[in-house]
């Protein structure tokens, strides 16, 4: 299945489960989702900072300073972020700490998300699709990359203010 034709949980404003469409429906008509954001730190303290593939339907070639992406329909967010690090970075097995959760909205998106960090400092595998690169930078490095998703880097700079990183 192409990722725009994938069934991805709508939410309502209040997050709360109001059924479900493809991708591609819900980027066109920009309909509130949720998202997962897993921020993984190495045991230096530096976090895996992702280029975008220049094939992503938002933000292509863009820096992400996290793994993640949309929750599946039906799907848990804890779930959806356990699965999206598999996928993106080929880390299973790692326990993920919930942090907090986000709202973000711009012109072009509504998302209800789930902030996570992850301790990892082993191999990475990547999605081709979906990850051109990564590198290993210091958090506050990391906030001065551009072009970046912007919803990734504000959930930096709240985990940076609260103490999480």
């Amino acid at each position: 299945m192409s990722p725009s034709q994938e069934l991805i949980q709508i939410v309502d404003e209040k997050n709360r489960p109001c059924g479900a469409t493809t991708r591609a429906y819900m980027r066109r008509m920009k309909l509130w989702h949720r998202a997962s954001y897993i921020y993984v730190q190495r045991s230096d303290g530096c976090i895996c900072v992702q280029k975008r593939t220049a094939i992503k339907d938002i933000y292509p070639g863009a820096f992400d300073l996290s793994a993640g992406g949309v929750v599946d329909a039906g799907e848990a967010m804890h779930v959806a972020a356990k699965r999206e690090l598999a996928e993106e970075l080929g880390i299973t097995g790692v326990p993920l700490t919930f942090c907090f959760e986000q709202t973000y909205v711009d012109d072009t998106l509504r998302i209800h998300g789930g902030v996570f960090l992850v301790k990892y400092s082993g191999k990475l595998v990547l999605q081709e699709s979906e990850v051109d690169s990564v590198q290993w930078i210091a958090p506050r490095e990391a906030l001065a990359l551009s072009p970046v998703t912007p919803d990734s880097h504000i959930a930096l700079t709240r985990l940076l203010d609260k103490g999480w990183l």
